[in-house]
């Protein structure tokens, strides 16, 4: 299932969703005064700066996203850039919430002639978990499936926003030759609701839920994209270490469980806060922000330099080693994004020490592209690009 790329309809649709979600979860006020804050950057700095720097701005002085961008991406992209650093993140969860992405996904599906999802999709929940699972055929067992943890920076974002994303890399999983492809996208805590270890728990819950259901490591890929990258990367050393602030885990933390077969990572944010991340004229992500939603994920019991919270401080070899899956790790990552230094710090550390890893640095490209070029490209070769890449890694290691 691969639907359209989104339109100006679209977005305006989702205005409408999204209206009425923010006056009930944050209130008739403060969305009217994020309105009008928001104003003067939508009638006057957003057409003006998009103007010149697009048509008046000589090629060479553009910055590398603008040069590859079409105008609709760029308009979008500034857009999210202006949302990440100005607006709170109460408001951005409203965004990518259940009550906002579940009905914009099903204008979408009946705007491409589906009245149903033509995949099938069912929400799961458990005491210590939740999360949704995404399958060919729910009555047969999976021959390869990912568990997938969502972005957001910690504090917004929820894995019905990533269904359209989830639904797409699961029909490319399947035109790839795999008979009964699975997806379980974890549906984990966002903060301040809760700080780590919760998140870690839950991880480690629904991964155990999938090994339990697919009953074959070696079938299964763990896989996310920026703050549910760094999880997943969470996951695996912990499971390599679970002496690790075992003292702070519910009995989770303790459970013994088998390594999957690879990992796939878009966009990681490898080490929670770094003087590395600098905001770039391309990409979305604010640094100052994201190191604040950081310093809330680690809580005050726990250093947000902890190498099990923020991976790309671990520099013990041996831990590497024992946490990476006997088919590696893939990484895709832009080379304008914010996190761009620390991710290839981190990948050129596990390099020079034989730790197996590999990655696709596109050129020009922004922060979890693979995602949002499904949305916002508009050929369908440009749009399916990113995910035809993890599926390519896919399938060459887990045959």
């Amino acid at each position: 299932m691969i639907l359209g790329p989104v339109s100006y309809l679209d977005c305006l649709v989702f205005c409408v969703f999204l209206t009425p979600q923010l006056i009930i979860h944050v209130g008739l006020l403060e969305t009217v005064l994020v309105v009008l804050q928001c104003l003067p950057f939508l009638v006057f700095e957003l057409p003006f700066k998009f103007i010149r720097e697009r048509y008046f701005v000589g090629y060479e002085k553009q910055s590398p996203f603008v040069q590859k961008a079409s105008p609709f991406e760029d308009f979008v992209v500034r857009c999210v850039r202006y949302a990440f650093a100005n607006i709170p993140p109460k408001v951005g969860r409203v965004f990518f919430s259940k009550s906002v992405a579940l009905p914009f996904l099903r204008f979408r599906l009946l705007r491409h002639g589906y009245l149903r999802s033509p995949v099938h999709w069912h929400e799961f929940k458990e005491k210590r978990f939740k999360g949704i699972w995404i399958i060919k055929d729910p009555m047969t067992k999976p021959d390869i499936c990912v568990f997938y943890a969502h972005g957001g920076g910690f504090s917004m974002g929820s894995p019905y926003f990533y269904l359209e994303f989830l639904l797409t890399w699961l029909s490319l999983l399947s035109d790839s030759g795999y008979q009964n492809p699975a997806i379980f996208a974890l549906d984990y805590t966002l903060v301040p609701d809760a700080s780590f270890p919760t998140q870690l728990e839950e991880a480690i819950a629904g991964y155990e839920h999938v090994l339990s259901t697919v009953r074959d490591p070696s079938r299964i890929c763990v896989s996310g994209d920026s703050a549910g990258a760094t999880i997943v990367l969470s996951l695996l050393l912990h499971l390599a270490n679970i002496s690790r602030h075992l003292e702070k885990m519910d009995s989770t933390g303790s459970w013994r469980l088998a390594k999957p077969r690879m990992a796939v990572l878009i966009s990681p944010w490898v080490t929670l806060v770094s003087g590395k991340h600098q905001n770039t004229t391309s990409d979305y992500l604010d640094a100052g922000n994201l190191h604040q939603y950081a310093r809330q994920y680690a809580g005050e019991k726990t250093s947000v330099n902890d190498p099990l919270l923020s991976p790309g401080n671990c520099r013990d070899i041996s831990w590497w080693k024992s946490a990476t899956p006997s088919r590696g790790i893939f990484v895709a990552y832009g080379a304008e994004e914010v996190f761009a230094s620390e991710v290839e710090d981190l990948i050129s550390f596990l390099e020079d020490n034989d730790v197996k890893v590999h990655s696709r640095e596109e050129k020009g490209g922004i922060h979890a592209w693979p995602v949002a070029c499904l949305f916002l490209s508009s050929s369908l070769g440009d749009r399916q690009k990113g995910l035809k890449s993890l599926v390519e890694e896919i399938r060459d290691n887990i045959c």
